[in-house]
């Protein structure tokens, strides 16, 4: 291996191809934005199964940090700090199933010790096999853990100095973590954040969102950003827009085979007043979250209300827009905070539905947003979070800033 005075790249790695509309690739790449907006040499890496990847140039040069493509740039709102370095894997890698030709193998053991590992600094990773092949390589690394899983934690890399800290979104994750292995001094729990370009005021945009997707300049605008599933409440909220005929409801995210099932459910209702918008491009939808009246938090009881990570709802506080939410046990912290206009129980359409109707009242759109509301979130942003989780790494083992 080089030198360790050449080690200062802050690896994070996605164990998925990039774009892609999944929550946890916009909880990813905004995690190593922010690290990159700090001023740290931060390199996103991720698999690449495009048929350019055969080029003999790219095997041979398998790690070359380069600008985020304006693709990944426009979808999950990167900045310009932070490079990407796709990894290629041609054919037959993940064309059969075999260990031998799997991208999680192929990538960590083969390109990150022998291509990437010799100038890393730092790992940060949801891949527990790329946090063990970096602690076995002398690389220190950071976990990052949202979802309950039944699997025990390896001592040997748990306990080892070079294993720095495990991160969590919620308390009962965390606890879950301890009780399979995780020490309880190396796990933490903390927030997600926001992106500091949804805090831009766009007003002309706002306005063009306004004139396409209500009928009525006078009417009302509820809009949603986030999953297309039933445990997030979408059902709920066709019902919520069934009570209220005179508002406009509109839902951006989701899957193709998802926004047709959800249109499909609408037509069967007769709601005519939701429209499902499909994925937005994050640099779009900062305005869409301005143009609404209302952002609508609507949530499912049950297991997935314990952990579900409230990572839409930071961006919700960034544009300064009133929120309706549902009262679920991942979200209770924000309870006495004036960040949320108001909260109702799960489940009850009947309860979000006048929730709404007594904000709209009380809360009047605003072009510039609602300060407190913009205030508040502050101190979620990427950036501080990545701060706060460099703050758990012995400063030895960090890595050097750069700008």
């Amino acid at each position: 291996m080089k030198n360790a005075s050449f080690k200062k790249d802050y690896i994070f790695y996605i164990q998925s191809e990039l774009p892609k509309p999944e929550a946890y690739l916009v909880q990813s790449t905004n995690a190593a934005n922010g690290a990159a907006n700090l001023g740290y040499s931060t390199v996103l890496v991720y698999p690449d199964k495009n048929l350019k990847a055969i080029n003999p140039v790219n095997l041979a040069r398998l790690f070359q940090p380069r600008e985020a493509p304006e693709n990944l740039v426009k979808y999950y709102n990167l900045h310009h700090k932070l490079k990407v370095a796709p990894l290629p894997m041609p054919w037959p890698i993940d064309y059969f199933d075999s260990k031998f030709t799997n991208s999680n193998t192929i990538a960590t053991k083969y390109y990150f010790p022998f291509y990437i590992f010799p100038t890393t600094k730092l790992v940060h990773s949801r891949n527990w096999n790329l946090v063990k092949a970096a602690i076995k390589n002398g690389i220190p690394a950071i976990y990052e853990h949202h979802h309950h899983e039944d699997k025990k934690f390896e001592p040997e890399i748990v306990k080892s100095p070079l294993f720095q800290i495990a991160v969590t979104v919620v308390d009962t994750i965390r606890e879950s973590m301890i009780n399979n292995g995780m020490p309880p001094e190396k796990t933490i729990r903390l927030h997600n954040g926001f992106n500091c370009l949804f805090m831009l005021r766009q007003p002309e945009k706002a306005a063009v969102w306004r004139e396409k997707l209500l009928k009525n300049a006078q009417s009302h605008l509820v809009v949603y950003a986030g999953a297309l599933q039933q445990f997030k409440g979408i059902d709920i909220l066709i019902e919520v827009a069934k009570e209220m005929p005179n508002v406009q409801f509109a839902c951006a995210g989701g899957k193709p085979k998802e926004v047709e099932h959800y249109q499909q459910i609408a037509k069967e209702k007769q709601v005519n007043n939701i429209i499902f918008l499909g994925y937005i491009l994050h640099d779009e939808l900062a305005s869409l979250l301005q143009a609404a009246d209302i952002l609508a938090h609507p949530h499912c009881s049950g297991q997935a209300a314990t952990f579900t990570s409230p990572l839409k709802l930071f961006d919700y506080f960034a544009s300064g827009t009133p929120i309706v939410a549902t009262e679920i046990p991942s979200l209770k912290e924000f309870n006495n905070t004036q960040a949320i206009a108001a909260w109702c129980e799960p489940d009850n359409p009947i309860k979000f539905a006048e929730s709404l109707k007594r904000v709209l009242e009380k809360y009047p759109r605003k072009i510039d947003g609602y300060s407190e509301i913009i205030e508040f979130v502050k101190q979620f942003s990427w950036e501080n979070r990545a701060a706060k989780i460099l703050s758990y790494v012995d400063e030895s083992l960090r890595p050097p800033l750069i700008a």
